[in-house]
């Protein structure tokens, strides 16, 4: 997916200086010229704060940076959900898997035509992996919400949890969350939160706790 920026990026294995910095994006704009690609994306080391220097060069530049954070929690240290019997949470199927892709249409969508397409083709590909589940929820029988389990050996991670704006504060995204708890009781359970977004409080107040951060840095090209 070229249009897809998480999937088109450099890993910083270790903090570089701006030298080095000029020198990757130089070299990854070029890059991404050559496939019609507009963007530069780059991760920093996990748990490190770029320089002063960085960080001036990213604003003089125009980069937008932030940081994402790592929470994790064992299912049984989540908080107990009300079983409201408006709100039902399924596995995605073959007979549901259309519900799933609709839903998330409009949204990807505000990226673009291109993108929203390309994404209904991952959504296939992850339809047919064994280690994803693909979760939707339905509030008084309409598709409301969904996300993506990654699940692993020890974890699973929850990607990709979205609400529509219309059933937005009903208890929806706690069902989902309470799912995976249900579903996966002997694994913990992880996810990633911007770390200047409110819903990093919400996963606070639900006894998630925060294993470390990660900076990211990117710049849409406008020519």
């Amino acid at each position: 997916m070229l249009t897809r920026y998480d999937s088109n990026f450099i890993q910083f294995n270790d903090l570089p200086n701006l030298r080095q910095f000029k020198e990757a994006a130089h070299y990854l704009r070029d890059y991404h010229r050559k496939y019609g690609q507009k963007h530069e994306k780059f991760y920093l080391p996990a748990n490190t704060v770029p320089t002063v220097t960085l960080t001036d060069y990213f604003q003089n530049i125009g980069y937008d940076f932030g940081y994402n954070e790592l929470y994790a929690i064992e299912p049984h240290q989540f908080p107990l959900v009300k079983n409201e019997s408006d709100i039902e949470v399924v596995e995605v199927t073959h007979e549901n898997f259309e519900t799933f892709v609709q839903l998330q249409f409009p949204q990807d969508l505000e990226f673009g035509r291109e993108f929203a397409e390309q994404k209904i083709e991952l959504h296939k590909r992850n339809f047919q992996e064994r280690h994803i589940l693909q979760v939707l929820a339905f509030y008084k029988g309409t598709a409301a919400g969904s996300m993506d389990v990654i699940v692993a050996e020890e974890t699973v991670e929850i990607d990709n949890l979205s609400i529509a704006e219309m059933f937005q504060k009903k208890g929806i995204g706690s069902r989902l969350q309470r799912f995976v708890m249900d579903q996966f009781s002997d694994k913990t359970v992880i996810l990633v939160a911007d770390g200047e977004d409110t819903p990093r409080e919400m996963y606070q107040r639900q006894n998630y706790q925060c294993l470390g951060y990660k900076y990211e840095v990117q710049k849409i090209d406008q020519d």
